[in-house]
C-alpha cells in the first residue's frame, strides 16, 4: 500500500492543509500584476573590457574580475587608459552576472551623447563568479575586501586627469548592495571613497534564508555598524525594492532602518517611483527601462558643474533623489528653483469666479492666464485642486499677491505639483497661503495638441470619506461599501483599521458614467503614509476595477496616519468602492513573511513523531508507523505555549538576566516582534503547514524506499533478512574514517550527502530483504512460520547474537523512515554550501569557511551506526527512555531558536539521533 494507515479524517485534514498552503504559495508566486517593465535594449554591441588587476590581487582572488562596460566607438576609445568620465561601480547579487550592468551603462551612454559628452559616466562591473552568497555567507567578507581593492584600482585609472574623481558611485543589486554597505566595516576603508550608494532589491534588514551562521554574523556586523555610526556616515543611500512581483526578496527587507540622526537614507518600492510606477521582479529590476531611465536622470542631475563629478553636497544629493524617486513635480530638477516668476508679455487675462472650472485647450494661438480670486472662496472652501493633462515641464500654476485683474510676478506653485501617469495635479490648503490674492493658471499657445485643465474649490470633509476595512476573520463573506455621488475630481478614501502585514483585502471600484462620449481615465492611488510603497492603478471608465490591498511594512506603533485610497476621478461618473477581506492573500502574506521558517516547523513535527516512536518502542516493544505517530504526537499545544511563555518571561528583568548568564541566544519570536511580524495565529498556521508537509514528505520518502527496493530486487538476487545483527560491521570503521577525511579535505555538506546516501542504501536493502521474506512466506507459509518460531526461540535464548524477525524488520523500517525524513531536511539545509563548493571547485578544492564541517564530524559516525541499528537491538537499552524524552524539548527549541535562524535546526536534530545511536551501547 502506498497510502499509510491513517483515518479518512486525518487524510482529509492533510489534504486541506496542502490546499491552503498551495493557495498561499500561488498568491506569492502568481498573485501580482503582469510585468509592465519595458525591456532596455543596447543601441550597439555591448563590450566588457577586462581591467588588469595587480598580480598579487589577482592571485588572492582568482575567481573575481573587474570589467569596464562600453559600446561602439566609446568602447574603442576607452581601451586606451586613463579615463575621463565619472566612475560608477555595479555590484551583482546572488548568482548575478557582471553583464547585468549593460542596461544602466547603455542608457547613460545615450544620455551622454544627447549632451555631446559634456559629462559622461564610466560604468564598471565586478564579476563575482555568480556565487550563491544569499545562501552561503562564507564569501561575503571576501567579496567586500575585493570591492575595496576594485575601488582603489578604478580611481587609479583617472590619475593625471584635470577632473580626476576621488570617489565612486555604487549601484548594488540584491546582495551586492549589502556588500557595498559592508565596505564601511573594513578597518582600513575610507568613507570618502563612496559618494552615493543605490541598492536594488537588496535585503538590508535580514537574510532571506539564514542557512549558515556566517551570513547572519555578516548581517549583524553590517547593521550594527550602520546603527552605531549613523552620525558619521556621510554618503547618501537609496534603497529601491521591487514590490510584490519580487517573491525572492520581499520589499519589507529592503527598507533601511529609520534613524532620527541619519537623514541621508531613502527606501522606496519601485511601484511608487515617479515615471516608473511598476512592480519589478528580482531580475527585471536591473533592466526595467522605466526604472533605469529614472536612475540615470538622477545621476546626471547629481553632477557638479565645477568638478564635473558627482556633487559632494549631501543636501543636493538628497534633493535630487527626492525629486526623481519620491515626488516628481513634472519639472526639470533645479538646485535653487526660482520661486518668483515673471508673468508679463502679450497675454490674455481671463478672470474665473466659479468654484468649478474646466478648460479644453486645442490649437491656441495666444497665451492665456486664468485668474481665480481667493477672497470669496476662502470663506466657503478649505482647499483648491487643479489638474492638467499637459505633461510638459513648464510652469503652469502660480499665486499672486495683492492683484486685481493681472499681476507682473507670481509665486511658482508648479514645484508643489505631483506628476501622475496621465495628469499633473496640485492640491493646496488655502489656509497655508494667506497672502495670496489670486490663483493663476497658465495656458500656453499650442498647435496641434489638445489638453484639459480642471480646477475646483472644495471643503476637505466633502472629499475625505472613511471606509473601515472588514475583519480578518470575515473570509470575504462581508464587505464595506461607500458610494461617491458628488461630481468631484479628487477623493481621499480613508482605510480605517488597516496597518498590519497579515491583513489583505480586495478593493473593487465600479464607475458608472452618464452622457460620456470620449474615453475617460481615472487613477486610483494607494498611499501608505508610513512608508514609500504606494501603487497606482489606471482604469478606463466606466469599468469595474479590482485592487489588491496589502502591506510591505506594518504601521509603526507611534504612527497615527491612515492609509488612503486617493481617487482622481471624473465629474461625469459615479463611483462605488467596496472592500472585503481576501483569504487567499492573507495566506499569501503568511507565506511571504514566514515561509522561510517552514523547514523549522516541519522538523519540529517530525521530532515529535520521532519521540513518540521511541517511547512506544520503550513501553510496548514495538515501533508504530511514522504517520500514526505524527497524527498522535505532532500537536501545536506541545510547542507553542512554551515559546509564548518564554517570550513572556523575558519581559521580566530577573529572567532576562538569567537568560544572559546562561548565554542563550535571542528568542526568534522577539526578532519577529521587532520586525512587526509576530501575531498570535501565525505560529499555529505554520505548525499546521509544517505537519502537513511532514506527512506528505514522509509518504514520499517511504514510497521512494519501496520503489528503490523493487528496483533493487529487479537488478539483484533477492536477499534474506540478516541472521545475526551486527552494529559495527567490518567495513563500517573504514567507511566512517573515509567520510570524515572527505569532510575535512573537501566539503562537510558533501560528506553529509554521501552519508545520507549510504543510510538510504542500507534501508533500501532492508526493505528489499523484508519484501523477499514476505514473498517467500506467501509461497510457503508453513515453512515460514517454522522459521519464525525458530528465529524467536533463538532470539530469546541468546543475548549476544540477535536474529532479525519480520516484525522486528517492520519496526526498524518504521523507525528508519522517520530518521530518513529528519536526515532529508539536514541535507536540504546543507545543500547551498555544497552547490557553492561544486561551483568553485576549479578554484578551491576545500571549502573554507565550511558551515557544515563541525556537524558532519558528529553526524557521520552517528548515521553509520544507525544504518546498522534495528529496534530489536535497542529496545532493552537503559538509555532508551531518556532518549525518547529528548525530542519534545528539542522540537520546542527548533521553533524557539531555529525559525529565523535555519542553520540551527540541524543542531537540534542530531542530538536525538546521537542518543539513539548510543542506545546500542548502553
Amino acid at each position: 500500500m502506498l497510502l499509510p494507515s491513517v483515518s479518512v479524517w486525518n487524510l482529509a485534514f492533510y489534504a486541506l492543509m496542502m490546499c491552503l498552503a498551495s493557495l498561499g504559495l500561488w498568491d506569492v508566486f502568481f498573485g501580482f500584476e503582469e510585468n509592465k517593465c519595458s525591456m532596455s535594449y543596447m543601441f550597439e554591441y555591448p563590450e566588457y573590457q577586462k581591467i588588469e588587476l595587480p598580480k598579487k590581487l589577482a592571485k588572492r582572488y582568482p575567481a573575481y574580475e573587474l570589467y569596464l562596460y562600453g559600446e561602439g566607438s566609446y568602447a574603442e576609445e576607452h581601451k586606451i587608459l586613463p579615463l575621463t568620465g565619472i566612475p560608477v561601480l555595479f555590484l551583482p547579487g546572488n548568482a548575478g552576472s557582471y553583464k547585468q550592468v549593460r542596461s544602466l551603462g547603455s542608457i547613460a551612454l545615450r544620455k551622454a551623447e544627447d549632451i555631446d559628452f559634456k559629462y559622461h559616466f564610466d560604468f564598471f562591473s565586478v564579476n563575482f563568479n555568480e556565487e550563491l552568497v544569499a545562501l552561503y555567507g562564507g564569501s561575503l567578507q571576501k567579496q567586500t575586501k575585493f570591492v575595496h581593492e576594485c575601488i582603489k584600482t578604478i580611481l587609479k585609472l583617472y590619475k593625471g586627469q584635470e577632473f580626476a574623481p576621488k570617489s565612486v558611485a555604487i549601484i548594488g543589486h540584491s546582495m551586492g548592495g549589502l556588500v557595498a554597505r559592508a565596505l564601511l566595516t573594513l578597518k582600513n576603508f575610507k568613507q570618502d571613497l563612496i559618494n552615493l550608494l543605490i541598492t536594488q532589491a537588496t535585503p538590508h534588514v535580514a537574510p532571506v534564508m539564514p542557512l549558515d551562521r556566517f551570513i547572519t554574523d555578516f548581517y549583524m556586523t553590517v547593521n550594527n555598524y550602520w546603527i552605531l555610526n549613523a552620525r558619521h556616515i556621510n554618503f547618501t543611500t537609496l534603497s529601491v525594492a521591487g514590490g510584490f512581483r519580487d517573491y525572492q526578496v520581499r520589499s519589507g527587507l529592503t527598507f533601511l532602518p529609520k534613524l532620527s540622526h541619519h537623514t541621508s537614507a531613502l527606501s522606496i518600492v519601485s511601484s511608487a517611483v515617479p515615471k516608473t510606477w511598476v512592480s519589478t521582479d528580482h531580475l527585471s529590476i536591473v533592466w526595467c527601462k522605466q526604472l533605469q531611465l529614472t536612475t540615470i536622470r538622477a545621476f546626471f542631475d547629481l553632477i557638479d558643474a565645477d568638478t564635473k563629478q558627482i556633487t559632494q553636497n549631501p543636501k543636493k544629493k538628497l534633493s535630487v533623489l527626492n525629486h526623481h524617486f519620491i515626488r516628481h513635480p513634472a519639472k526639470h530638477f533645479e538646485e535653487n528653483p526660482a520661486i518668483i516668476s515673471d508673468l508679463t508679455g502679450t497675454s490674455m487675462w481671463v478672470p474665473v469666479k466659479v468654484s468649478k472650472w474646466t478648460y479644453v485647450a486645442y490649437n491656441e494661438s495666444d497665451k492665456i492666464y486664468f485668474t481665480f480670486p481667493l477672497a470669496n472662496h476662502r470663506k466657503i472652501y478649505t482647499h483648491v485642486y487643479c489638474q492638467s493633462t499637459m505633461l510638459d515641464t513648464n510652469s503652469w500654476i502660480f499665486g499672486c499677491i495683492n492683484s486685481t485683474s493681472m499681476c507682473r510676478q507670481g509665486v511658482d506653485l508648479s514645484w508643489k505639483a505631483e506628476l501622475l501617469p496621465t495628469i499633473k495635479s496640485l492640491t493646496l490648503r488655502l489656509q497655508d497661503y494667506p497672502s495670496l490674492s489670486h490663483l493663476v493658471v497658465y495656458v500656453p499657445s499650442i498647435h496641434g495638441s489638445k489638453f484639459v485643465i480642471d480646477c475646483e474649490f472644495f471643503k476637505k470633509e466633502t472629499r475625505s470619506i472613511q471606509l473601515p476595512v472588514t475583519h480578518l476573520f470575515s473570509f470575504g463573506l462581508s464587505s464595506s461599501k461607500v458610494i461617491l455621488n458628488t461630481s468631484g475630481l479628487f477623493y481621499n478614501i480613508e482605510l480605517l483599521n488597516f496597518g498590519q502585514i497579515y491583513q489583505a483585502f480586495k478593493i473593487n471600484v465600479v464607475s458608472k458614467c452618464s452622457g460620456v462620449k470620449e474615453e475617460i481615465t481615472s487613477i486610483y492611488k494607494l498611499h501608505i503614509p508610513w512608508s514609500y510603497e504606494d501603487s497606482l492603478t489606471i482604469a478606463q471608465v466606466p469599468s469595474s476595477t479590482e485592487i489588491s490591498l496589502k502591506l510591505h511594512i506594518a504601521q509603526p506603533e507611534n504612527d497615527s496616519h491612515v492609509a488612503l485610497l486617493k481617487m482622481y476621478t471624473s465629474s461625469d461618473c459615479q463611483y462605488e468602492v467596496t472592500v472585503k477581506t481576501s483569504f487567499s492573500q492573507i495566506l499569501g502574506q503568511v507565506v511571504r513573511f514566514h515561509g522561510g521558517a517552514l523547514p523549522a516547523y516541519v522538523t519540529s513535527s517530525i521530532l515529535l513523531a520521532y519521540g513518540g516512536q521511541l517511547y512506544s518502542l520503550f513501553s510496548t516493544g514495538h515501533c508504530l508507523e511514522y504517520t500514526i505517530m505524527l497524527d498522535k504526537e505532532a500537536k501545536p499545544y506541545k510547542v507553542d505555549p512554551f515559546v509564548i511563555m518564554i517570550k513572556f518571561l523575558l519581559g521580566y528583568k530577573w529572567f532576562k538576566e538569567l537568560w544572559d548568564v546562561l548565554m542563550l541566544p535571542e528568542l526568534d519570536a522577539i526578532v519577529l516582534t521587532s520586525q512587526s511580524m509576530c501575531f498570535p495565529l501565525v505560529s499555529l498556521i505554520l505548525f499546521l503547514f509544517g505537519t502537513c508537509t511532514a506527512y506528505w514528505g514522509g509518504l514520499l520518502s517511504s514510497t521512494s524506499v519501496r520503489l528503490l527496493s523493487s528496483l533493487w530486487l529487479a537488478l539483484k538476487r533477492p536477499s534474506e533478512l540478516p541472521k545475526d545483527i551486527k552494529m559495527i560491521s567490518a567495513d563500517l570503521p573504514f567507511l566512517t574514517v573515509v567520510l570524515i577525511i572527505v569532510s575535512w579535505t573537501t566539503c562537510g555538506a558533501f560528506a553529509i550527502l554521501l552519508t545520507y546516501l549510504y543510510y538510504v542504501f542500507k534501508i533500501v536493502h532492508l526493505q528489499a530483504s523484508l519484501t523477499t521474506y514476505k514473498n517467500s512466506q506467501t509461497v510457503n507459509p508453513k515453512h515460514s512460520r517454522r522459521s519464525e518460531k525458530k528465529s524467536n526461540h533463538h532470539k530469546d535464548s541468546t543475548i549476544h547474537h540477535l536474529r532479525l524477525s519480520a516484525n522486528d524488520a517492520e519496526d526498524s523500517l518504521h523507525m528508519h523512515n522517520t530518521v530518513i525524513n529528519l536526515l532529508t531536511w539536514i541535507v536540504l539545509l546543507s545543500m547551498p554550501s555544497l552547490i557553492y563548493w561544486l561551483k568553485n571547485l576549479r578554484y578551491y578544492f576545500k571549502l573554507n569557511p565550511d558551515p557544515c564541517k563541525p556537524l558532519s564530524f558528529i553526524l557521520i559516525p552517528t548515521m553509520a551506526i544507525l544504518g546498522n541499528t534495528h529496534t530489536v537491538s535497542i529496545k532493552s537499552s537503559k538509555l532508551l527512555k531518556t532518549t525518547s524524552q529528548f525530542p519534545l524539548p528539542l522540537a520546542v527549541g527548533v521553533i524557539a531558536f531555529g525559525s529565523t535562524h535555519l542553520y540551527r535546526v540541524p543542531c537540534f536534530v542530531f542530538i536525538p539521533l546521537l542518543l539513539h545511536a548510543l542506545c546500542n551501547f548502553m
